[in-house]
C-alpha cells in the first residue's frame, strides 16, 4: 500500500484540464430526475471499479482503467463524471465517510477502550477503505515543534526532535479551511477512539490520530488473491497493534 498524495495531486492537475467529451452530462449529483435503470446500473459500475482501480494503482490511474475495468466505453464515464477530478472526489468522499461510520459503531458498541479502537482498525482494513484515504488526513513529513501553533496539534502529539521524521497530521481546523467537513470529522471521531484508549493507559502515549489512520493505509495490501490478501492483512494487522499497545514500565 502506498500513500496517496502524489497521486492525489496529479489527479487534480489532470481533472482541472479534461473536459468531457461532445454531449456530455451534468457532474454528479447535478441531476435531478432518477437515473433509468440501465444508466443506475452503468453508475454502480464505475464506481465500483473506481474504487478497485484507485485501490490498486492510485488515485493517478487514467479514466481509460475505470472504464475498462467497469466494462463500459470511457465516453460513460465522463457522462457522470465530466472530470477526473469530480470522479477521485466522490470516491475518497465515501470512503472517508464509511472509515467515520466504522469508527461511530465502534465507539457506540465496544464498552473497553482497547477493544474499541482495536475493532476500527480491524473492521477499516478489513473494508479496504485505508486504500483510499485522501491525503490531507494522511501527512508525513518534517516539522519542529514550534512550526506548529497550539491549535494545529492533536492531544498528546508526538514530540521529537527538530528536524527528525514525524507524521504531521491535519487538524479540524486546517481540514475544514481546505472545506472538507468529511475529514474533519473522521479525525474527530478518531481522536474520541485514540483519546480512550490512552486515557485507560491501553494505548502508547506518543502514538498520534495519524499513526492510527497510517495503520489503516498501510495494513491493507492489494494482492492478487483475496485469501492471501485477507491472511496478509490480519498478520499485519496483529504487527501493528501489537505496536501500538503500551507496555508496563
Amino acid at each position: 500500500m502506498h500513500v496517496q498524495d502524489s497521486h492525489w495531486s496529479s489527479a487534480l492537475a489532470a481533472g482541472a484540464t479534461m473536459s468531457a467529451p461532445t454531449g456530455g452530462g451534468r457532474p454528479d449529483g447535478a441531476r435531478t430526475t432518477p437515473l433509468r435503470v440501465d444508466a443506475q446500473r452503468n453508475l454502480e459500475h464505475v464506481l465500483r471499479a473506481a474504487r478497485e482501480v484507485f485501490g490498486e494503482l492510485g488515485y493517478g490511474a487514467p479514466m481509460e482503467d475505470v472504464a475498462r475495468r467497469a466494462r463500459v466505453g470511457v465516453g460513460t464515464v465522463y457522462r457522470r463524471f465530466p472530470s477526473k477530478d469530480v470522479l477521485v472526489r466522490r470516491i475518497a468522499e465515501e470512503e472517508t465517510s464509511r472509515l467515520t461510520d466504522q469508527a461511530r459503531a465502534a465507539l457506540g458498541q465496544e464498552e473497553e477502550p482497547w477493544a474499541a479502537l482495536s475493532r476500527f482498525l480491524r473492521t477499516s482494513v478489513a473494508s479496504g477503505a485505508g486504500r483510499l484515504l485522501p491525503p490531507q488526513v494522511l501527512r508525513v513529513g518534517v516539522a519542529e515543534d514550534h512550526g506548529l501553533p497550539d491549535h494545529a496539534r492533536l492531544p498528546q502529539q508526538r514530540t521529537q526532535a527538530a528536524g527528525e521524521l514525524r507524521l504531521v497530521p491535519e487538524t479540524a481546523v486546517a481540514v475544514a479551511a481546505e472545506g472538507d467537513a468529511g475529514a474533519t470529522e473522521l479525525l474527530d471521531v478518531v481522536g474520541q477512539l485514540v483519546d480512550r484508549a490512552r486515557a485507560a493507559g491501553e494505548l502508547r502515549p506518543d502514538v498520534s490520530v495519524s499513526d492510527v489512520l497510517l495503520v489503516i493505509a498501510t495494513a491493507a495490501p492489494s494482492l492478487p488473491d483475496a485469501a492471501q490478501q485477507a491472511a496478509a492483512s490480519a498478520r499485519l494487522l496483529d504487527i501493528l497493534l501489537e505496536g501500538l499497545r503500551s507496555r508496563p514500565a
